[in-house]
């Protein structure tokens, strides 16, 4: 199974910059696709981007849409998540998760259905003050 660990995060004024990273480890089918999401204290968990096992496809939110960034660097296996123009509303603790090994999806973007995935980084906290 493959096993994934977060790094980034932390606290930064609202128009500011983080950048997440999930390095996956035991990837043996040579495919993964990774998403990440985020949960807020008493509200739902929200699917904000997710990439194809190749890279070729990506999903962002509408939330985030034009904000954050979802790539991939194969060679080191992680995925990166660059959040621009932070806003208050997007603190939350932020989690990646990862199929593998991911299906071919033919003309779509890994879907944000949380149990598509079965592995998952440890969460980690952003926090956006105004």
């Amino acid at each position: 199974q493959v096993q994934l660990v977060q790094s980034g995060g932390g606290s930064v004024q609202a128009g500011g910059s983080l950048r997440l990273a999930c390095a996956a480890s035991g990837v043996t089918s040579g495919s993964y696709c990774v998403a990440w999401f985020r949960q807020a204290p008493g509200k739902e968990r929200e699917g904000v981007a997710t990439i194809s096992r190749n890279g070729d496809r990506a999903y962002v939110a509408d939330s985030a849409k034009g904000r954050f960034t979802i790539s991939q660097d194969s060679a080191e296996n992680t995925v990166y998540l660059q959040m621009n123009s932070l806003k208050v509303e997007d603190t939350a603790r932020y989690y990646c998760a990862a199929r593998s090994p991911c299906p071919l999806l033919i003309g779509a973007e890994p879907p944000t259905s949380a149990g598509f995935y079965n592995s998952w980084g440890q969460g980690t906290q952003v926090t956006v003050s105004s």
